[in-house]
């Protein structure tokens, strides 16, 4: 019996097991919602952008393990879905896109809500597909799941013409697919994986450096015992943050341009630096030329276009991570490396992360006291900026998917709707978006998708009444040169002295979404705040008046080695001096 193309895609995400769709209807998708209108089985989370829902789906997809799917309309639903195929790109995570398209007769014709998809997303999209013969369909939806999650995962997009997805055809699905030229290695070669077992027993002074493939590969339980068996010290990238427990003593915190000074002074001393599941990006690595200047460089990772792409690597292993580990951990035991762990310790005495301990509400108290009243248990979305390093530096990641950021294209606007695809991917779970007052209003009408779906998620916004991080930067490189980065009210009361002289009230926002709004302006009450929040069943946004020139440190400026780390403006003039 033959079905329309819009029963058939549903009929393939049944096979792929969805159970929940993001996207807002258009004009040429209606046929498959009309279809959806009876589907029972798999939920539509209707956002108040697409923006929203393809974040969304990219922060379900993050938290499950499990593909995102998004569906949007032609023209500007497709076109608004860009910066989210983009932020999953970079971040590769794996996301479905549906995007409608006008019937396949009036392509090029500049119909009514027509946009080159295909073409304005190839270069953001791991693939893209446009349908234009009905027999294809099935084929594709099979060929876009498969590619989506397999070696390293990323976002794949079908554009679907109307008349496609009203026309009948036979629903065969495949169980299994092949596609030429795409060949995934899961397998270490042998030798290699011999040789980074013979460099780990030699070095003096080794480092690991994990990031979110290995997350993405499953592999935390075998990074754990790789690092347990032979002592070694472990340093992750943001988006590695939970793929090793923050809790242990291994872990050396973050490295990077906002990462813990032993962290960075560990890879700058190092004699042998195994990247997993990494890439070597620029915030990680700073001055290239001066990166971790004394070691030799083993890289695993599934991606063999990762390797010596921006580092020269000694030892490559192209391969899954969860395999590869498994292999290495049958043949490494303890390692006699007691100097490097004694200055490792020194290290973490003489520059644990701080922040001044006084009567001023500061961002890192707020983040601090949330870790601990949640017990480290929450689910943390950020927004970008500020806030993201605040929450990446002071709350301890336990686990891996605990913690969902946009890293690579740091995305302002990514946290409030992937604290809506993690909420419902864990319903269960408590969902915390730690946000800034600037990134949070970018996508701030979702707050609507959270009052419709009755989702308990706390927004938490350190509300410092600018946009922060680039504020810091003309702090400290600028010399203070606020160029259109306030976002208080430009007249009307004194800006320094009335906390409430910011837009918008959050507060009265919040009840308007049908929230419960707290501000927050004393250290005394954060604790009080915090619990409240938690024993609320609805969701709440505290707003947190905070400290308006509070500086994230340490700080490596652009293009600077590891090791040249600031922590003031002060610091900055000598290093611009030298």
């Amino acid at each position: 019996m033959k079905i329309s193309g819009a029963q058939a895609v549903v009929e393939a995400l049944r096979k792929e097991k969805v159970k929940v769709i993001f996207g807002i209807p258009g004009g040429v998708i209606i046929p498959l919602f009309d279809v959806l209108y009876d589907v029972k089985d798999i939920d539509v989370i209707i956002t108040r952008h697409e923006q929203g829902a393809i974040h969304a789906a990219d922060g379900y997809a993050r938290s499950s393990g499990k593909p995102g799917v998004c569906l949007v309309t032609s023209g500007p639903g497709a076109t608004n879905i860009v910066t989210g195929l983009a932020t999953a790109y970079m971040d590769s995570v794996p996301i479905v896109a549906l995007t409608g398209q006008v019937p396949t007769s009036l392509i090029g014709n500049d119909a009514f809500q027509e946009a080159d998809t295909t073409g304005i997303t190839r270069p953001i999209t791991k693939h893209n597909f446009i349908v234009k013969d009905p027999d294809e369909l099935v084929t594709v939806m099979k060929k876009a799941f498969y590619i989506a999650t397999t070696g390293r995962p990323g976002p794949v997009l079908i554009d679907l013409p109307k008349d496609i997805l009203t026309a009948e055809i036979e629903f065969n699905y495949p169980e299994t697919i092949k596609i030429p030229g795409y060949n995934i290695t899961t397998k270490g070669n042998p030798r290699q994986i011999k040789k980074v077992v013979e460099a780990i027993k030699k070095a003096k002074r080794p480092l690991v450096y994990a990031g979110g493939g290995v997350i993405s590969s499953n592999a935390s339980e075998e990074l754990k015992q790789f690092i347990k068996k032979t002592g070694m010290p472990i340093t992750l990238t943001l988006m590695g943050l939970g793929a090793y427990p923050g809790t242990e003593p291994e872990f050396i915190g973050m490295l990077g341009m906002h990462g813990t000074k032993t962290a960075n002074y560990a890879v700058d001393k190092c004699d042998l630096l195994i990247a997993i599941g990494a890439r070597f990006d620029d915030r990680v690595t700073g001055k290239l030329s001066m990166f971790a200047p004394h070691a030799r460089f083993i890289h695993i990772d599934i991606d063999p276009a990762s390797i010596s792409k921006n580092v020269t690597i000694d030892i490559p292993v192209v391969g899954d991570a969860k395999e590869i580990l498994k292999e290495i951990n049958r043949h490494i035991d303890k390692l006699d490396i007691e100097d490097w762990i004694k200055q490792i310790e020194a290290w973490k005495k003489e520059h644990p992360l701080t922040y001044e301990n006084d009567d001023i509400l500061r961002p890192q108290y707020i983040i601090e006291r949330l870790y601990e009243l949640t017990k480290g248990d929450a689910i943390i979305t950020t927004e970008v900026g500020q806030n993201q390093m605040w929450a990446a530096q002071f709350y301890k990641y336990t686990r891996p998917r605990q913690f969902i950021t946009s890293g690579g294209l740091g995305t302002m606007g990514f946290g409030l709707p992937a604290a809506i695809g993690a909420q419902i991917a864990n319903p269960d779970s408590l969902v915390v978006d730690i946000a800034g007052d600037g990134s949070i209003q970018m996508n701030i009408q979702e707050l609507a998708t959270i009052a419709q779906e009755d989702l308990p998620i706390k927004v938490l916004i350190l509300n410092n009444g600018y946009l922060g991080m680039v504020r810091q930067w003309q702090e400290f490189f600028y010399n203070k040169r606020y160029s259109g980065v306030d976002l208080r009210k430009r007249s009307g009361g004194n800006q320094k002295e009335d906390k409430y002289n910011y837009i918008p009230d959050f507060v009265k926002l919040a009840e308007a979404y049908n929230a419960v709004g707290m501000r927050i302006d004393k250290k005394a009450d954060v604790d009080g705040a915090i619990q409240e929040a938690l024993k609320t069943k609805k969701a709440v946004i505290m707003d947190f008046i905070i400290n308006p020139e509070e500086n994230v440190t340490p700080m490596v400026p652009a293009g600077a080695p590891l090791h040249k780390m600031i922590s003031s403006k002060e610091d900055a003039e000598n290093y611009l001096l030298a």
